[in-house]
């Protein structure tokens, strides 16, 4: 064999610009890339020793535009399972409730209590048969009798199962919080703390993550919806102080 041969095979290693300079030669004849949809969340959740908290700014945006400062994105999946949604809002509440009904129905027919596995399931299922054009990025968390459980599920439907995680605009500032604080065995009050925490590190860091905290707090057999726990920027309006122009001024 010559020496050329090695010349022939693929490089082993490092980072392949094929694509850039097809997309180069696709602009220049005129062909427009795709557009998307910039979506703005943080959504968190932790393992703490009596269950799961999860955790979401309360946010919602259009473009540039605030358009619900006060939204819920921490979703009912079942009495035991609760699901945080980030990306397209309609994409996060269909499919959040159409897995939520089926599993009621599964309920229904077992007599069981749903099992946070079962709504991974579905959900990644769903997810994948789209292939990321359903765009929702999920927290999923839940107790059941197999204990508590913590999943992330990304829109083309993988997933990890974590001690705690983080996704959104905001999961890095949010995930720092989590990598510099969390220990296992935590107490409820020190794991509420902690998920308050890193939602306030997204709303303070991301300009697409905002208003106010919502924590849901998930054990054996109970569930507490802490709907505003927080509200780290209240807003102040300046007509409270009234205003006073000088006549023919305007």
């Amino acid at each position: 064999m010559s020496d050329n041969s090695c010349m022939d095979l693929p490089a082993k290693g490092g980072f392949s610009f094929d694509l850039c300079k097809r997309n180069a030669m696709l602009s220049q004849k005129g062909l427009k890339l795709p557009p998307f949809r910039k979506t703005g969340t943080t959504i968190v959740g932790l393992v703490f020793q009596d269950g799961v908290i999860l955790g979401a700014d309360t946010r919602a945006t259009e473009g540039p535009i605030v358009c619900d400062k006060n939204c819920e994105k921490i979703h009912y999946m079942a009495p035991n399972i609760y699901c945080c949604g980030a990306g397209t809002a309609a994409d996060t509440e269909a499919v959040t409730d159409m897995v939520s009904s089926q599993l009621q129905l599964h309920r229904y027919h077992t007599g069981r209590e749903s099992r946070v596995v079962t709504a991974l399931t579905l959900l990644k299922k769903h997810l994948f048969n789209y292939q990321g054009h359903v765009s929702a990025a999920l927290v999923l968390g839940g107790v059941d009798c197999t204990g508590p459980h913590l999943h992330t599920i990304y829109p083309h439907g993988s997933t990890d199962t974590l001690p705690f995680a983080t996704m959104g605009s905001g999961s890095l500032a949010a995930m720092a919080v989590f990598e510099s604080k969390y220990k296992e065995g935590l107490s409820r009050d020190e794991g509420i703390k902690i998920v308050s925490e890193a939602i306030c590190s997204g709303i303070f860091n991301d300009l697409g993550s905002g208003s106010n905290v919502d924590v849901c707090v998930i054990t054996k057999g109970h569930k507490e919806y802490l709907r505003n726990h927080m509200l780290p920027n209240p807003r102040t309006y300046v007509s409270e102080q009234g205003y006073s122009f000088a006549k023919k001024t305007g």
